[in-house]
């Protein structure tokens, strides 16, 4: 029964019926809660299946055949073939102080490591003019002359990636800009002299500016850009366009996505194309005090309706995983099975859409807003790198912790690809308790965390993969 739902197809939506007031969570559909009931806003009904003699545990399911309208736009499958695929692994190739390095050079001569190490696609910082020399100011979007290098060294490395088919990854830093001319109230909000020279229209009435309301939160300290104005959508989808064909490159990061609305989001993938989009819907989980919940249903809810919001065209970080995971690496496992049996995060919920992660450039590097144990590191990407979800690595721990541990992350990364392990594989968790988690994934895989001895019974099960405090078997 698990197999049967976590291996549906994303075309194929279950319409369960679940007694006992329990749930059941499968990937191609959304975590709209009502009553047992879940159900995807965006579907076709066709036609009702025999009911299916199903059982698990103290409920029952029918199924309705539900056939998703979006399939049938050509340009959504354009946009969707790689998440159906289910086979990402992706590079986020900057930290914070990667300006004063040269950049685009250093990453250009990595370029060969990171596909035979099996990257697909690598997140680029900010490559645009921009206030601050990290990136996440942006002023002149059409300057290619950033912290990190030229328009032309920018432009050579993503040409070294795709002769290796990585996927260039384009950090969109939209939610805000800086102006260059002061404007209405004497603010800088305007943009005079430069490409996409808007006035104060394009800026939120609640940032300074002559625009609407904000559809999402605030980014203090700087004009936030008012994305109802059809203007501003339009030079936008036009700017974003020529990143994709002009520039290069072929996925896109959204940054500080809590700003906008998400239906924004969809109009611009939808205009651009990217081959693949992440959002960063970052907010804080829920704590009482310093100490962690277990439940932690409400956070990767709000990133569940954030990716529902894109009309499912964009994955999301997982958050919620991370924020669980490095907790339970503290000697509390046991959070990594929530109370339905499933993993706690958004990977339990819509593993095709979760990027799983454990540190970028705010949690870690210099900045270390929210780090990962560093002492658990390898715990943490034997977790990721062998479950469901999207893995996306972080430059820190791959190639400035040294040899041994990129040598550990990148024979991970061989084994998820030669098991055929995809972002919706089936898991079955067999332990999780204070000092050991383990588990079966897609039925070929067997993966065991924390500082218990552990191995799986039968003699099918070889040993892949080994170091503190983890293993890996497969058949």
């Amino acid at each position: 029964m698990e197999n049967l739902l976590s291996n549906c197809e994303e075309s194929i939506a279950f319409y369960s019926f679940a007694f006992h007031r329990s749930y059941k969570y499968d990937d191609g559909v959304s975590s709209t809660m009502q009553s047992g009931i879940k159900f995807h806003s965006n579907f076709n009904l066709l036609g009702l299946v025999t009911p299916l003699d199903l059982y698990s545990g103290n409920f029952s399911i029918f199924a309705l055949v539900l056939i998703d309208r979006q399939d049938q736009d050509d340009r959504v499958k354009e946009t969707q073939i790689v998440i159906r695929n289910g086979r990402e692994v992706l590079l986020q190739a900057f930290n914070w102080e990667s300006r004063k390095h040269d950049w685009w050079r250093n990453l250009e001569r990595k370029v060969p490591d990171m596909a035979k190490c099996g990257i697909t696609s690598a997140w680029l910082p900010p490559p645009t003019n921009s206030f601050s020399p990290e990136g996440y100011l942006p002023q002149n979007l059409y300057s290619l002359n950033s912290g990190y290098g030229s328009e032309n060294l920018l432009k050579n490395l993503i040409s070294k990636m795709k002769q290796y088919n990585i996927r260039p990854m384009a950090d969109i830093v939209i939610n805000h800009r800086v102006g260059t001319t002061q404007g209405h109230g004497g603010k800088y909000n305007r943009y005079d002299w430069i490409p996409l020279s808007w006035d104060e229209r394009a800026v939120t009435s609640c940032t300074g500016g002559l625009g609407n309301r904000s559809t999402g939160d605030n980014f203090h300290g700087v004009p936030n850009i008012d994305h109802t104005q059809d203007f501003v959508r339009k030079d936008l989808i036009g700017w974003l366009k020529w990143l994709r064909y002009t520039v290069g490159f072929q996925d896109f990061r959204f940054d500080f996505s809590r700003g906008y609305s998400a239906k924004y989001v969809k109009e611009y993938i939808e205009g651009a194309k990217p081959i693949f989009s992440v959002g960063e819907y970052w907010d804080s989980c829920n704590y009482k005090g310093t100490y962690l919940d277990y439940n932690q249903d409400s956070h990767r809810q709000r990133i569940v309706n954030w990716i529902d919001g894109t009309g499912k065209l964009s994955t999301a970080f997982d958050f919620t995983t991370k924020g669980i995971l490095q907790e339970a690496v503290k000697g509390q496992l046991w959070r990594l099975r929530d109370v339905q049996g499933k993993p706690p995060g958004v990977m339990g919920w819509w593993p095709s859409r979760a990027v799983t992660f454990l540190d970028n450039h705010d949690t870690g590097s210099t900045q270390g807003h929210w780090p990962f144990p560093s002492n658990h590191v390898m715990e943490g990407y034997a977790y990721i790198l062998t479950h469901p979800g999207i893995p996306s690595i972080f430059y820190d721990h791959f190639y400035d912790w040294g040899s041994a541990m990129h040598d550990q992350i990148a024979k991970l990364i061989h084994i998820r690809k030669e098991q055929d392990i995809k972002s919706h594989s089936s898991i079955r968790i067999l332990e999780a308790k204070a000092n050991l988690y383990a588990a079966i994934i897609g039925e070929k895989l067997c993966m065991k965390i924390g500082g218990d001895s552990w191995c799986p019974t039968g003699s099918e099960w070889k040993l892949a993969a080994h170091g503190h405090q983890y293993a890996v078997w497969h058949k």
